[in-house]
């Protein structure tokens, strides 16, 4: 028996690939077991080729492996194109409606999955047919379904249900007698035990509300929709309100302006909405009001690949905003992280009163996996310094609060509109302590001394996180969802007799310069995995001085995530 399994499912978008692979793997994680799924999809909103990939383990991954045991096929496309990945001996399910053919690699099974749906109710119903082929294939009841298509299907009532279970029913017994059962690839019994299944989108979104944001403005765009729609559905619950502006310039302005009302409002968009929202960050900055933005990057120039993984914003968020202000960005890699990360991205914002971007990638923002329970009581909300009533009206002889005092800090006691005696002026402009806008040298000087010096000796804790051998051969510098390959390629470098460390960057602004430099030191190589094509992170590590006598680029940048076999098989050829 197995201790994992992978299983696919493809076909035109629209024709229920999401829906199958979704119902598929709640159901198996629902048994207790791992999962990790991901899905590949086209920038269009029907037609092309889309399929799901689905890791099944009875340990947990958090990257797709490069084989597939199962492939559930749709149409000829599915095969011709992902095939080649089906081990020998593995199993193609595919629609006796399109004739299929297959490698002589693979056991091909063509079952009548649209007719046998038209019998059962509708034709729409192949999807359901099609799990239970892939039940009978992998030695799964058909009962493992049924939670999944009553919660699905209830509001419909108890005859879809019925209708929904009865094709998953017909599937199991059509591949039954087809011989399709494989003892082979059966799993061993998982333990039964709950987990949330998300992607770091939902993580985010659930994050959100557990940081105590109360106000998203927000413009559409993929893969960060996600995080708009879970809170659209959330936020008027807790007395909160998403609201959708006309763009992303619009989103971050009104952001920045619920923010200084007192609210905690973020943002959410991925690169080319990043690149619009720059003067109003740089307007955060400059006035010294907290705010929150979420990036989710995607593949790019311009519209780029929208549906594609890539890590390519990174210079963007340290050096997109014209002049000098302070930043903290932060790249979580786990939905668990995803979720933690913005309570303390907003306790850091309202801590050094400047922007702080969140950026994760397509990967992590939109593969679903099993997740550990979250711990809402963790998570921790510091206002950071904030005037009193009694400080304000202590002010309110010389007439103005004095919104940007001098400290020694850097930072100066922030204030809500309506607090009396804390009347003062906010601008773009340079000003002077009372928020009047004012051009002497010497006040910029110390205005700008005054915000820089925020962040100028800080390296935040937790910022890189190393694991793994002392002394190593290979230091594997890790940033976002590359996490799970980079963890399960090590392994495999162990297997070969490496010594391997990981050293996983959770913030990159301010850049954890000595962290990273102690991480590194006693790596005989240090090999940088990123999913971009100009090595960004490399650079910021010779930029901010991390040196090391050999550091090498893994880069990645078709638009697909990596798998472990590919940073294994590199990182070996390396030696």
């Amino acid at each position: 028996m197995l201790d994992q399994l992978s299983w696919k499912v493809g076909g035109q978008q629209g024709e229920g690939v999401e829906s199958t692979g979704e119902t598929f793997a709640v159901a198996l994680n629902r048994q207790g077991y791992y999962v990790y799924s991901f899905r590949h999809f086209s920038s269009r909103i029907k037609g092309g080729h889309s399929n799901d990939k689905v890791r099944v383990s009875l340990k947990r991954f958090r990257a797709s492996n490069d084989y597939t045991d199962v492939l559930l096929a749709f149409d000829q496309e599915s095969i011709d194109l992902n095939v080649g990945e089906v081990r020998q001996g593995g199993i193609v399910i595919a629609d006796e409606k399109f004739k299929p053919t297959a490698p002589d690699h693979v056991r091909l099974f063509v079952v009548p999955l649209t007719k046998i749906a038209e019998e059962s109710g509708s034709a729409i119903m192949k999807n359901m047919v099609s799990l239970g082929a892939s039940a009978c294939a992998l030695g799964l009841p058909v009962d493992i379904f049924t939670e999944v298509i009553e919660e699905r299907f209830r509001r419909k009532g108890q005859k879809v249900v019925d209708q929904n279970m009865e094709a998953i029913q017909r599937g199991y017994d059509y591949m039954k007698d087809l011989g399709g059962a494989d003892p082979e690839l059966a799993l061993k019994p998982a333990d039964g035990t709950r987990r949330y299944f998300m992607m770091g989108n939902d993580a985010l979104g659930l994050g959100a509300l557990a940081a105590g944001v109360r106000v998203m403005p927000a413009y559409p765009i993929t893969p960060a929709s996600d995080v708009m729609e879970y809170l659209i559905k959330k936020l008027p619950k807790v007395g909160g309100v998403v609201v959708q502006t006309e763009d992303e310039i619009a989103a971050m302005t009104m952001t920045i302006g619920a923010n200084y009302g007192g609210a905690r409002a973020l943002t959410c968009t991925s690169g080319p909405g990043l690149s619009l929202m720059m003067e109003a960050i740089g307007l955060s900055g400059m006035t010294e009001t907290p705010t929150v933005i979420i990036d989710t990057q995607r593949g790019g120039p311009s519209t780029g690949l929208p549906t594609k993984q890539e890590q390519s914003d990174y210079l963007a968020a340290l050096f997109g905003t014209h002049g000098e202000i302070p930043k903290i960005v932060l790249t979580p890699a786990t939905p668990e992280e995803c979720f933690y990360v913005v309570g303390d991205a907003f306790n850091l914002a309202e801590q050094y009163q400047c922007p702080v971007i969140i950026m994760t990638d397509l990967q992590l923002s939109l593969s679903k996996q099993s997740t550990d329970a979250l711990d809402n009581k963790a998570v921790k909300i510091d206002r950071g310094l904030i005037a009193t009533s009694e400080e304000a009206a202590a002010n309110q002889a010389s007439g103005e609060f004095k919104r940007y005092a001098f400290t020694e800090s850097g930072v100066s006691p922030r204030i809500f509109p309506g607090t009396p005696g804390g009347i003062h002026k906010v601008t773009g402009n340079e000003h002077f302590e009372n928020g009047r806008p004012a051009e002497p040298a010497g006040n910029r000087q110390k205005m700008m001394d005054k915000r820089l010096g925020k962040l100028a000796h800080v390296e935040l804790e937790g910022s890189v996180v190393r694991t793994g051998d002392e002394n190593p051969d290979v230091v594997i510098v890790g940033i976002g969802a590359n996490v799970g390959a980079i963890t399960e390629a090590s392994e495999m470098l162990r297997a070969d007799g490496y010594k391997v460390a990981h050293a996983q960057l959770h913030a990159i602004l301010p850049f954890p310069v000595q962290m990273l430099q102690d991480a590194i030191h006693d790596g005989k190589k240090v090999v940088v995995v990123e999913n971009n094509a100009t090595g960004q992170i490399k650079h910021l590590m010779n930029f901010f001085g991390v040196s090391h006598p050999d550091v090498q680029s893994l880069l990645k940048y078709d638009g697909q995530p990596f798998l472990p076999s590919e940073i294994h098989a590199k990182i070996k050829g390396m030696f």
